[in-house]
């Protein structure tokens, strides 16, 4: 049979035999298979190099470039990693094992005599050795009773109970070397191209998530196919940690976390002065976009999450309380709130699109052990907002939506973005038929829209197929921010209604949508993508007033008052520092500008300016000078 495999743009057409392994067709052409090739892509997912050709007519050819590439690179290391600890440990338990978004992790029973970070360099010398022999990964299909009693000899109840749940005819064993795992794959035909890895850290990780069981060691590392991208890696976490939000945040006094209330963010009162920024500009540019903004209660009857869904599918992330001896939640979400607002008035056609806005404050639980400073806590306020439409007006508005996103993120600075698709989860409301006109119909929107994207299965919400969007950030790290859902079954459970152009009743469909996802995790990327160095429309403090000493404080108090006139945020540094100190203080709080003032200032009705962000310094700027330059550098984009 003809195959057509794509490698780097280019199109190559071979016969093959269905019983051919992949990468001996790829080595008849003359292509890199297994050091530059590490899998195919094909319509069913992907495809080993040392799985049989098959069925399939097409290969996409995958390297390391590629996330595909990576994901396969990483799995097969993580298998490398666990072979090597088994080698210093051998009656450790392994568990799963799986990539992650940057390298990969294996959560392993240690019996209570786990690694330290003392042991990392013998673990990465053995994986070395290991990689580099090398190893090739054999998958064997073995049956539900040969692999409990493999695990049942090897006395790990871990991988008997994951046994145990697989269905019978889909268990597979991978073996590299001498060792031998459970996975369903796939992996690299042989571990060559694997040439540099470095264990990272170590962390607790429940079984399965879940508080009730065991407790395990998470070991955490990374790999590449050569020691200078290992060691460009290394020098990207120097980096990011001196970005490090939560650091920035106490530097810079925006705020802070407590044990009275672990997870839940406390802002200072120059954290306000950056939130209430960033929300003024989003709320005006939505307002301009057609919005309407509400605010919805945060703690509502149970009877209502019951109704939409969320009781049933999202309860473990919820918490519960009693009044009047009923049951009550507090919101995980705006949505069900956002529909009772709909239900006051009678809507026509002519009413739609509506489209409602609210900056609204939902609380979810999560586990202590994943809470990360703004990035994961248990309080957040979203950007939500939700379209009530009919079904001719769904890709006008989600096209609408792709454009605001993008003029959005643009206005930050994240000019780089991938965007994706989730289709329907394994849980779920609603009928399969609604799903499939979702599904087709933001598709639709996304093609009509001429943007990439990438199909993500089963990762949609409970309620409806999504559109996520992913941003790359100075350092180039993937943040997931936005999202657009395409709801058909709330409008239905909550009995909304339109009177349509023929006078009768019918369902309108709910857009739901975040664009930057919560202000909270948001103002963390942004921290990090600035290293705090944030625009001046944004910045806490615009300009800090320096008195060179006590006898100027009546003219730095004019001046404050001046930039306070005018909507501006400055500070005013009273103390009785030295002028450098003062300097040093207002730098390290990344203040845009200074303005120095004595005894010439003071006389001539100027400041000398110091210009953080351009690097400048200037002396006797006329007040009004400096006051519009500041006023017009303040101006947030349009």
């Amino acid at each position: 049979m003809a195959i057509v495999l794509e490698w780097k743009g280019q199109r190559y057409t071979a016969d093959a035999d269905p019983e051919e392994p992949l990468y001996a067709v790829l080595q008849r052409l003359g292509l890199p298979a297994g050091t530059e090739i590490f899998a195919a892509k094909t319509q069913e997912g992907l495809h080993e190099l040392a799985a049989p050709v098959g069925p399939h007519s097409f290969f996409q050819l995958v390297g390391w470039e590629s996330p595909e590439g990576k994901f396969v690179f990483w799995h097969s290391s993580a298998h490398i990693l666990a072979e090597a600890i088994q080698h210093f440990w051998p009656d450790c338990k392994l568990t799963i094992g799986p990539p992650i978004e940057n390298g990969f992790y294996y959560d392993i029973d240690f019996g209570g005599h786990p690694p330290s970070p003392a042991d990392f360099p013998r673990i990465e010398q053995k994986f070395m050795e290991l990689a580099q022999q090398p190893e090739y990964f054999v998958r064997k299909k073995v049956s539900q009773e040969e692999a409990l009693r493999y695990y049942e000899q090897k006395k790990n109840p871990y991988k008997v109970e994951l046994i145990r749940e697989l269905p019978p005819d889909e268990i597979t064993f991978y073996e590299s070397g001498g060792f031998v795992d459970l996975c369903k794959g796939p992996h690299l035909w042989h571990s060559g191209p694997v040439r540099a890895v470095k264990v990272l850290s170590l962390a607790g990780a429940y079984w399965r998530g879940d508080s009730r069981n065991p407790q395990l060691t998470r070991v955490y590392a990374i790999s590449f196919p050569s020691q200078a991208e290992l060691e460009a890696y290394l020098h990207l976490l120097e980096e990011a940690a001196r970005r490090d939000h939560r650091v920035l945040g106490k530097q810079l006094d925006l705020f802070s976390f407590h044990e009275e209330g672990p997870g839940f963010p406390f802002w200072h009162p120059k954290g306000m002065r950056l939130l209430n920024a960033l929300q003024d500009w989003l709320r005006k540019k939505l307002l301009q976009a057609g919005y309407e903004e509400i605010k919805t209660p945060i703690i509502l009857t149970q009877t209502l999450w019951e109704r939409s869904g969320h009781y049933e599918n999202y309860r473990e992330n919820m918490y519960f309380t009693e009044i009047d001896e009923q049951p009550f939640a507090v919101k995980p979400m705006n949505c069900p709130g956002s529909t009772l607002v709909y239900r006051t008035s009678l809507r026509s056609y002519r009413d739609l699109p509506l489209r409602l806005f609210e900056f609204g404050h939902v609380h979810r639980h999560e586990l202590s052990g994943v809470l990360t400073g703004l990035f994961r806590v248990r309080a957040f306020t979203q950007d939500d907002a939700h379209i009530y439409c009919t079904p001719e007006q769904i890709q006008e508005e989600i096209q609408a939506l792709l454009r605001l996103v993008q003029e959005v993120y643009a206005a930050f600075g994240f000019q780089e973005k991938e965007i994706y698709l989730s289709t329907r989860p394994d849980k779920y409301i609603g009928s399969l038929e609604l799903w499939n006109q979702a599904e087709a119909a933001l598709e639709g929107a996304l093609r009509a829209a001429g943007l990439p994207y990438q199909i993500n299965p089963g990762d949609g919400a409970f309620y409806g197929p999504k559109i996520d969007f992913v941003v790359r950030d100075s350092l180039r790290r993937r943040w997931q921010l936005g999202t657009i859902q395409l709801d058909f079954s709330m409008p239905q459970r909550f009995g909304l209604t339109y009177v349509g152009p023929d006078g009768q009743a019918h369902t309108p469909v709910m857009i739901h949508r975040a664009i930057l996802g919560s202000f909270e995790r948001f103002v963390g990327v942004l921290l990090e993508h600035t290293a705090g160095e944030l625009p001046l429309w944004l910045a806490p403090v615009q300009v800090k007033i320096l008195p060179v000493s006590e006898k100027f404080l009546p003219y730095a108090r004019q001046l404050q008052a001046k930039v306070l006139e005018r909507g501006l945020r400055p500070a005013l540094d009273e103390s009785d520092e030295k002028l450098g100190k003062k300097i040093r203080l207002a730098e390290q709080e990344k203040v845009p500008l200074i303005w120095v003032v004595g005894s010439k200032e003071a006389e001539t009705g100027t400041v000398a300016v110091r210009d953080r962000q351009h690097r400048t310094q200037r002396e006797a700027v006329p007040v009004e000078e400096a006051l519009q330059e500041l006023q017009a550098r303040s101006l947030p984009p349009s």
